[in-house]
Protein backbone atom coordinates (compact mmCIF):
# COMPACT_ATOMS: atom_id res chain seq x y z
CA UNK A 1 0.00 0.00 0.00
CA UNK A 2 1.13 3.50 -0.91
CA UNK A 3 -0.01 6.25 1.39
CA UNK A 4 1.10 9.84 0.49
CA UNK A 5 0.31 12.98 2.63
CA UNK A 6 0.52 16.19 0.99
CA UNK A 7 -0.56 19.61 2.51
CA UNK A 8 -1.81 21.41 -1.10
CA UNK A 9 -2.84 24.98 0.32
CA UNK A 10 -5.67 25.07 -1.77
CA UNK A 11 -7.02 22.52 -3.53
CA UNK A 12 -8.10 24.48 -6.36
CA UNK A 13 -4.87 26.35 -6.87
CA UNK A 14 -3.09 23.03 -6.82
CA UNK A 15 -5.39 21.41 -9.51
CA UNK A 16 -4.55 24.83 -11.51
CA UNK A 17 -1.33 23.76 -11.36
CA UNK A 18 -1.60 19.87 -12.48
CA UNK A 19 -2.36 18.69 -9.34
CA UNK A 20 -4.33 15.81 -10.88
CA UNK A 21 -1.81 14.95 -13.38
CA UNK A 22 0.57 14.34 -10.59
CA UNK A 23 -1.77 12.06 -8.67
CA UNK A 24 -2.22 10.08 -11.87
CA UNK A 25 1.42 9.87 -12.33
CA UNK A 26 2.48 9.05 -8.42
CA UNK A 27 -0.38 6.44 -8.32
CA UNK A 28 -1.05 6.60 -4.34
CA UNK A 29 -3.66 4.07 -2.48
CA UNK A 30 -4.46 6.60 0.18
CA UNK A 31 -3.96 10.42 -0.07
CA UNK A 32 -3.99 11.62 2.60
CA UNK A 33 -4.39 15.95 1.76
CA UNK A 34 -4.62 18.95 4.32
CA UNK A 35 -5.18 22.87 3.78
CA UNK A 36 -7.84 21.92 1.13
CA UNK A 37 -9.62 25.60 1.80
CA UNK A 38 -12.52 24.47 -0.60
CA UNK A 39 -16.09 23.02 0.55
CA UNK A 40 -17.06 20.18 -1.86
CA UNK A 41 -18.99 21.87 -4.41
CA UNK A 42 -16.83 24.25 -4.75
CA UNK A 43 -13.76 21.06 -6.15
CA UNK A 44 -14.27 19.15 -9.36
CA UNK A 45 -14.94 15.78 -7.96
CA UNK A 46 -15.38 14.26 -11.34
CA UNK A 47 -11.52 14.54 -12.00
CA UNK A 48 -10.74 12.18 -8.91
CA UNK A 49 -13.37 10.03 -9.74
CA UNK A 50 -12.19 9.76 -12.89
CA UNK A 51 -8.42 8.44 -11.68
CA UNK A 52 -10.26 5.91 -9.89
CA UNK A 53 -10.56 7.51 -6.17
CA UNK A 54 -13.55 7.64 -3.44
CA UNK A 55 -13.05 10.72 -2.14
CA UNK A 56 -14.15 12.18 1.72
CA UNK A 57 -13.58 15.82 2.37
CA UNK A 58 -14.00 17.40 5.90
CA UNK A 59 -14.04 21.17 5.23
CA UNK A 60 -13.37 24.18 8.01
CA UNK A 61 -16.25 25.71 8.18
CA UNK A 62 -14.83 29.30 8.02
CA UNK A 63 -14.39 29.52 3.68
CA UNK A 64 -11.03 29.11 2.33
CA UNK A 65 -9.16 28.00 5.48
CA UNK A 66 -7.97 24.60 6.95
CA UNK A 67 -9.79 21.20 6.08
CA UNK A 68 -8.19 18.06 5.30
CA UNK A 69 -9.18 14.75 2.60
CA UNK A 70 -8.55 11.25 2.20
CA UNK A 71 -8.57 9.89 -1.30
CA UNK A 72 -8.17 5.86 -2.03
CA UNK A 73 -8.55 3.61 -4.62
CA UNK A 74 -10.12 0.72 -1.93
CA UNK A 75 -13.11 1.65 -0.41
CA UNK A 76 -12.79 1.98 3.24
CA UNK A 77 -15.07 -0.14 5.11
CA UNK A 78 -15.79 3.22 7.32
CA UNK A 79 -14.92 6.57 7.37
CA UNK A 80 -14.96 8.79 10.53
CA UNK A 81 -14.48 12.98 9.92
CA UNK A 82 -13.75 14.83 13.18
CA UNK A 83 -13.13 13.92 16.74
CA UNK A 84 -16.11 15.03 18.36
CA UNK A 85 -14.52 18.16 19.86
CA UNK A 86 -16.05 21.11 18.33
CA UNK A 87 -12.99 23.55 18.38
CA UNK A 88 -11.03 21.41 16.20
CA UNK A 89 -14.27 19.72 14.34
CA UNK A 90 -15.21 23.28 13.40
CA UNK A 91 -11.83 24.06 11.63
CA UNK A 92 -11.83 20.32 9.57
CA UNK A 93 -8.75 18.96 11.33
CA UNK A 94 -8.94 15.46 11.20
CA UNK A 95 -10.76 12.83 8.88
CA UNK A 96 -9.84 8.68 9.79
CA UNK A 97 -10.53 5.65 7.04
CA UNK A 98 -10.87 2.47 7.89
CA UNK A 99 -9.34 -0.82 5.77
CA UNK A 100 -9.37 -3.74 7.55
CA UNK A 101 -7.74 -3.65 10.82
CA UNK A 102 -5.95 -0.67 9.50
CA UNK A 103 -7.12 2.67 9.59
CA UNK A 104 -5.41 5.54 8.16
CA UNK A 105 -5.92 9.15 9.54
CA UNK A 106 -5.05 13.00 7.77
CA UNK A 107 -4.41 15.43 10.53
CA UNK A 108 -3.18 19.06 10.20
CA UNK A 109 -2.49 20.22 13.16
CA UNK A 110 -2.84 23.87 14.15
CA UNK A 111 -0.03 26.84 13.60
CA UNK A 112 0.82 28.99 16.43
CA UNK A 113 2.87 31.21 14.06
CA UNK A 114 0.15 33.93 14.41
CA UNK A 115 0.30 34.92 17.63
CA UNK A 116 0.20 33.70 21.25
CA UNK A 117 -3.39 32.87 21.32
CA UNK A 118 -3.19 30.49 18.48
CA UNK A 119 0.31 28.97 20.00
CA UNK A 120 -1.70 28.27 23.27
CA UNK A 121 -4.58 26.66 20.88
CA UNK A 122 -1.99 24.32 19.17
CA UNK A 123 -0.66 23.29 22.77
CA UNK A 124 -4.46 22.11 23.98
CA UNK A 125 -5.06 20.69 20.68
CA UNK A 126 -1.70 18.51 20.80
CA UNK A 127 -2.58 17.55 24.52
CA UNK A 128 -6.58 16.13 23.08
CA UNK A 129 -4.87 15.06 20.02
CA UNK A 130 -2.73 12.51 21.78
CA UNK A 131 -5.40 11.50 24.28
CA UNK A 132 -7.51 11.00 21.49
CA UNK A 133 -5.71 8.73 19.82
CA UNK A 134 -4.45 7.04 22.52
CA UNK A 135 -8.32 5.96 23.17
CA UNK A 136 -8.51 5.47 19.36
CA UNK A 137 -5.46 3.03 19.84
CA UNK A 138 -7.49 0.74 21.89
CA UNK A 139 -10.25 0.08 19.19
CA UNK A 140 -8.19 0.39 15.96
CA UNK A 141 -4.38 -0.41 17.13
CA UNK A 142 -3.30 -0.23 13.76
CA UNK A 143 -2.86 3.52 12.78
CA UNK A 144 -1.66 5.40 10.44
CA UNK A 145 -1.10 9.40 11.38
CA UNK A 146 -0.26 11.25 7.93
CA UNK A 147 -0.02 14.91 7.52
CA UNK A 148 1.04 18.41 8.97
CA UNK A 149 1.80 18.44 12.05
CA UNK A 150 3.55 22.19 11.93
CA UNK A 151 6.53 20.81 14.02
CA UNK A 152 10.14 20.13 12.89
CA UNK A 153 10.98 17.23 15.79
CA UNK A 154 15.18 18.08 15.73
CA UNK A 155 17.99 20.16 14.75
CA UNK A 156 18.24 17.89 11.84
CA UNK A 157 14.75 18.66 10.63
CA UNK A 158 15.38 22.76 9.85
CA UNK A 159 17.68 24.52 8.21
CA UNK A 160 18.37 26.94 10.37
CA UNK A 161 17.59 25.62 14.09
CA UNK A 162 19.81 28.14 16.06
CA UNK A 163 17.90 31.57 14.22
CA UNK A 164 14.58 29.39 14.81
CA UNK A 165 14.79 28.29 18.30
CA UNK A 166 12.12 30.90 19.95
CA UNK A 167 9.69 30.51 16.69
CA UNK A 168 6.73 28.35 16.73
CA UNK A 169 7.38 24.89 15.29
CA UNK A 170 10.29 24.41 16.84
CA UNK A 171 9.68 25.49 20.25
CA UNK A 172 11.41 23.32 22.98
CA UNK A 173 7.54 22.77 24.51
CA UNK A 174 6.48 21.50 20.78
CA UNK A 175 9.95 19.46 20.18
CA UNK A 176 8.99 18.13 23.86
CA UNK A 177 5.61 16.65 22.87
CA UNK A 178 6.96 15.15 19.94
CA UNK A 179 9.44 12.95 21.35
CA UNK A 180 6.80 11.96 24.13
CA UNK A 181 4.70 11.05 21.71
CA UNK A 182 6.61 8.81 19.43
CA UNK A 183 7.94 7.01 22.80
CA UNK A 184 4.23 5.71 23.69
CA UNK A 185 4.42 3.78 20.88
CA UNK A 186 5.22 5.68 17.56
CA UNK A 187 7.04 6.06 14.62
CA UNK A 188 8.37 8.57 12.57
CA UNK A 189 8.43 6.75 9.41
CA UNK A 190 10.81 9.07 7.32
CA UNK A 191 13.72 9.51 9.90
CA UNK A 192 13.21 5.27 10.28
CA UNK A 193 14.89 4.89 7.20
CA UNK A 194 16.42 8.07 6.20
CA UNK A 195 19.15 9.58 8.78
CA UNK A 196 20.34 12.23 6.02
CA UNK A 197 19.94 15.66 6.33
CA UNK A 198 18.82 18.93 4.47
CA UNK A 199 15.27 16.82 3.96
CA UNK A 200 12.34 19.33 4.03
CA UNK A 201 8.63 19.42 3.47
CA UNK A 202 7.96 22.86 3.45
CA UNK A 203 9.26 26.26 2.54
CA UNK A 204 8.74 29.90 2.96
CA UNK A 205 7.53 31.97 0.13
CA UNK A 206 9.65 34.03 0.75
CA UNK A 207 13.93 34.89 -0.35
CA UNK A 208 13.67 31.84 -2.85
CA UNK A 209 13.62 29.58 0.45
CA UNK A 210 13.09 26.10 -1.70
CA UNK A 211 14.95 26.78 -4.29
CA UNK A 212 18.00 27.28 -1.90
CA UNK A 213 16.70 24.51 0.19
CA UNK A 214 15.65 26.07 4.06
CA UNK A 215 13.25 24.71 4.74
CA UNK A 216 11.42 22.93 7.81
CA UNK A 217 10.30 19.35 7.89
CA UNK A 218 7.10 19.06 9.34
CA UNK A 219 5.01 17.05 7.39
CA UNK A 220 4.87 13.30 8.38
CA UNK A 221 3.92 9.77 7.98
CA UNK A 222 3.82 8.43 12.00
CA UNK A 223 2.72 4.70 12.69
CA UNK A 224 2.12 2.58 15.42
CA UNK A 225 5.08 0.41 16.05
CA UNK A 226 2.90 -2.83 15.66
CA UNK A 227 3.55 -1.40 11.97
CA UNK A 228 7.00 -1.41 11.94
CA UNK A 229 8.16 -4.82 9.81
CA UNK A 230 5.48 -3.45 7.24
CA UNK A 231 7.73 -0.48 6.50
CA UNK A 232 8.90 -0.50 3.39
CA UNK A 233 9.94 2.87 1.81
CA UNK A 234 9.33 6.68 2.77
CA UNK A 235 10.74 9.32 0.90
CA UNK A 236 9.88 13.20 0.84
CA UNK A 237 9.04 14.11 -2.75
CA UNK A 238 10.20 17.68 -3.25
CA UNK A 239 9.68 17.59 -6.96
CA UNK A 240 6.18 17.90 -6.53
CA UNK A 241 5.45 21.97 -6.91
CA UNK A 242 1.78 22.69 -6.51
CA UNK A 243 2.04 23.89 -3.05
CA UNK A 244 4.42 25.38 -0.53
CA UNK A 245 4.92 21.84 1.23
CA UNK A 246 5.56 19.17 -0.81
CA UNK A 247 4.50 15.25 -0.79
CA UNK A 248 6.01 12.36 1.45
CA UNK A 249 5.27 8.72 0.95
CA UNK A 250 5.12 5.97 3.03
CA UNK A 251 5.04 2.23 1.20
CA UNK A 252 3.87 -0.78 3.50
CA UNK A 253 3.88 -4.82 2.74
CA UNK A 254 1.01 -6.65 3.70
CA UNK A 255 -1.55 -4.24 2.60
Amino acid sequence: MRIITYNVNGIRAALNKGFADWVKAAAPDVLCLQEIKADTDQIPLAEFEKLGYHHFWFPARKKGYSGVAILSRPKPDDIEAGMGMEQYDSEGRFIRADFGDLSVVSVYHPSGSSGDERQAFKMQWLSDFERYVSDLRQRRPKLILSGDYNICHKPIDIHDPVRNANMSGFLPEEREWMSRFLSQGYIDTFRFLNKDPHQYTWWSYRANARSNNKGWRIDYNMVTENLENEISKSRILPEAVHSDHCPVMLELKGF
